[in-house]
């Protein structure tokens, strides 16, 4: 990769500013000190901790064995408070909570014609969500409008998809649902919004199209909806890619698009995150990359250097790290981090680009220097800090879920994406994720109305019994039958002044 001599001009004015701003410092010499320090200090710290880490276990052949934590069930009083919220849901329809949501965040007012005049639609906001379910549950117009009993035509609905939203569009309305559900009370009880998870799920797709690759685990073609979800459990971003896609690519690139108002600093994603660029490439935009890695114990551990002995761990140790290559190529590292934060390119673009070139790559080389660096304290704590790792557990279990939880709302059509326009086929998920929000926005909404209702009757309720509470819940939503809008019912106005006040 060449760094453009011009823009190299333009980056280091910048650096200092950065550097500051994350903590870095702003030379080659004294930013390899740094990196040094934290590799040294961690490595120390774990090896003399290591008599007392129950869960560790390096036997005699140095391999190491991490024992398996006991599992947490549901406790009675959570079991219980979740049967007795259950009883009170009561029956909702998607299209009446796309209604309600719209009333309350008013996200259909990013949808309108391309050009940006006025839309010319009658009952515009009607059409609007009348589209965004007939697309986010995979009807398709024409299914969807039979079951309308002639509020609108195929036509009229696949014109709105067509003229009146985009993908941009799309991204829009989420964030005003994501922002107004991060005022909301309870979602904080679940998570404080500075980490996220990242995963992808498989959608099917006919054979035919540019985006669609044989998957050889499902025997199908499929492309893969990777999403990024909160620690509060709503939806980030999403990126529609092919099945070969090299998913670390976009763990960052999600966090980046991602412009609501919850901006986690800290990543959790499966196996895929293990890559030591993009270990690099985290490090550098301030993101902690702390995937869930199955394969652990078959990654290298790389010490300061080869003259460090450790008294416990030294056997997990199989290199030195190179600190020449991170302190010759510092600044060229800076440069690219600066072309990504300012838009030049993108971190999906440059880890294809690291990750194609290789070894015949210096800049390549030095990212992977850097990403052992990293990868290895991250190894290192991950070995020696129990509720780490169930943090990390927990957070990629709300990315699963919420993947199933979103396709349930994908009924339609055999839940196969039958457009094989990639761009439709990219709206598609974003109608999807649209649904899914509103459904968790919704749902906690009628949740918190549930809590002060058994509040106010005297039952007790306690801050860890909510907590295993989630808005993924959808026994009370009718999916079928004729699909029909009342837009003269106005939801009740969100009162966040009201606390819960919980034991």
């Amino acid at each position: 990769m060449i760094i453009n001599n011009a823009y190299s001009t333009l980056c280091l004015p910048l650096i200092d500013q950065y550097c500051g701003d994350l903590g870095f410092a702003n030379n080659a010499v004294d930013f390899v000190e740094q990196l040094k320090s934290l590799l040294t200090d961690t490595a120390f710290k774990v090896d003399a901790g290591y008599p007392d880490n129950r869960q560790l276990v390096i036997n005699d052949l140095g391999e190491p064995v991490l024992k398996k934590s006991v599992r947490h069930d549901l406790s009675p009083s959570a079991k219980t408070l979740l049967e007795a919220v259950e009883q009170r849901f009561g029956e909702r329809n998607l299209i009446d909570i796309l209604r309600n949501v719209d009333y309350w965040t008013n996200f259909t007012r990013h949808f309108g014609p391309m050009s940006g005049s006025d839309p010319k639609l009658e009952r515009a906001t009607e059409r609007y969500l009348l589209t965004s379910f007939t697309y986010g549950c995979n009807l398709g117009p024409t299914q969807a409008a039979r079951h309308m009993r002639g509020i609108v035509t195929s036509k009229e609905i696949s014109f709105v998809n067509r003229r009146h939203v985009s993908v941009d569009k799309l991204n829009a309305a989420l964030v005003d649902i994501i922002n107004r559900y991060n005022v909301l009370k309870l979602p904080s009880i679940w998570g404080d919004g500075t980490t996220a998870a990242a995963d992808g799920t498989k959608y099917e797709l006919y054979e035919e199209n540019l985006l669609s690759e044989y998957h050889i685990r499902y025997g199908g073609y499929e492309g893969i909806a990777y999403h990024h979800v909160s620690d509060t459990y709503v939806a980030l971003f999403s990126h529609f890619i092919s099945c070969g896609t090299w998913e670390a690519v976009y763990i960052i690139e999600g966090l980046l698009k991602n412009l609501s108002d919850i901006q986690p600093h800290t990543i959790h994603a499966d196996t895929q995150g293990q890559s030591t660029p993009v270990f690099a490439l985290s490090h550098m935009l301030g993101i902690k990359l702390m995937p869930r890695i199955r394969n652990w114990k078959d990654l290298n551990f790389f010490r300061p250097d080869n003259d460090t002995v450790y008294k416990h761990i030294d056997s997990l140790f199989k290199d030195a790290i190179d600190w020449e290559k991170i302190q010759t190529h510092w600044q060229d590292i800076l440069q690219v981090v600066l072309s990504i934060q300012t838009g030049k390119i993108s971190s999906a673009v440059l880890l294809r680009k690291l990750g194609n070139y290789s070894r015949k790559n210096r800049l390549y080389q030095a990212f992977q220097e850097l990403g052992r660096v990293i990868r290895t304290v991250f190894l290192l704590q991950y070995i020696s800090d129990m509720k780490l790792r169930q943090q990390i557990t927990a957070a990629t279990n709300i990315v699963e879920s919420y993947n199933g939880f979103s396709k349930w709302f994908f009924f339609g059509g055999f839940g196969v994406i039958a457009n094989n326009d990639p761009i439709e086929q990219e709206k598609i998920v974003k109608y999807n994720d649209l649904v899914a929000n509103a459904v968790i926005f919704h749902n906690v909404v009628d949740l918190t109305e549930i809590l002060r209702d058994l509040l106010k009757s005297g039952y007790l309720i306690t801050r860890e019994d909510v907590a295993a509470l989630s808005p993924y819940m959808t026994s009370h939503i009718k999916r079928f039958g004729d699909y029909l809008i009342d837009m003269e019912t106005v939801p009740n106005l969100l009162d966040d002044d009201k606390f819960l006040v919980l034991a």
